[in-house]
């Protein structure tokens, strides 16, 4: 683990499943945090009962989560996760982008590849919001089972000493970030998994047994590393949480809605 000081306040933008799930692991690493939703019900709901109803019920949220719907209170924050879906990211970060400081780190918490332009959810920040500090969350987690604080490990990438001192922001118990420099590898792995595990439930909606299964499997892995290295992206990353860990949860649980 880093020596490096975490930082004291953190924003989690998206008041879905994932950032209701983001903002407890948050709130369990001991950090200051703020919840910001788009929907004026949730942001009611979350301050009147305590718990995110329309996108994570059954879920109790502790009173130290501060929630709002005023997206300029949730940007004061120390570091941003921005848990909004990655067709937006774009449209968002540039709606983001003046409201934040220099060198502020905005971590992307989706996976895709924007359509309209084939980029990676970290081109695509880097794009919209030049003056930010890029990073990206990403690994196989499931956001029920990170908000009920079951085992879970993920990979956080920025450059620089970001990807160190927002690993030490979330790490708690029960939520393991590791540190990584590789931002391209970590997107690629979260972006192209979601393929793979449509391909691996078609063999299983087909009837066509446990073997093909497999083998897709492995030879779906074998396409990721090939085209993570012509990326520039490193095999071992791909090797690790964000490429085989989070391929191996989404391409094979009937929880995962690609599978």
């Amino acid at each position: 683990m880093t020596m490096l000081p975490p930082y004291s306040r953190i924003a989690i933008l998206g008041g879905g499943a994932w950032g209701t799930a983001l903002a407890l692991a948050s709130i369990a690493a001991g950090r200051d945090t703020i919840l910001w939703a788009r929907e004026d019900d949730v942001v009611a709901d979350i301050a009147q009962s305590g718990e995110n109803r329309r996108f994570l019920p059954g879920v109790l949220l502790p009173k130290t989560l501060r929630v709002t719907g005023v997206l300029e209170d949730a940007a004061r924050a120390d570091a941003l996760l921005l848990a909004v879906p990655a067709q937006i990211l774009g449209e968002f970060a540039r709606a983001l982008s003046p409201l934040i400081a220099p060198g502020v780190p905005l971590v992307v918490c989706a996976k895709g590849i924007e359509r309209s332009t084939g980029r990676l959810v970290n081109e695509v920040l880097a794009q919209a919001a030049p003056l930010a500090t890029p990073a990206i969350l990403s690994g196989p987690s499931f956001a029920r089972d990170v908000a009920r604080g079951m085992p879970t490990a993920v990979t956080i990438a920025a450059r620089g000493e970001a990807a160190e001192r927002l690993q030490a922001s979330l790490n708690s118990l029960s939520f393991r970030p590791y540190a990584s420099d590789d931002v391209t590898g970590v997107a690629l792995g979260g972006a192209a998994k979601n393929v793979y595990a449509i391909a691996c439930g078609v063999v299983e909606g087909l009837g066509l047994g446990e073997s093909a299964r497999a083998a897709l499997l492995a030879r779906s892995f074998a396409e990721l590393a090939r085209l993570g290295e012509a990326l520039g992206a490193r095999r071992e990353t791909l090797m690790g949480l964000s490429g085989l860990g989070d391929l191996v949860l989404t391409a094979t649980s009937k929880s995962s809605r690609n599978f």
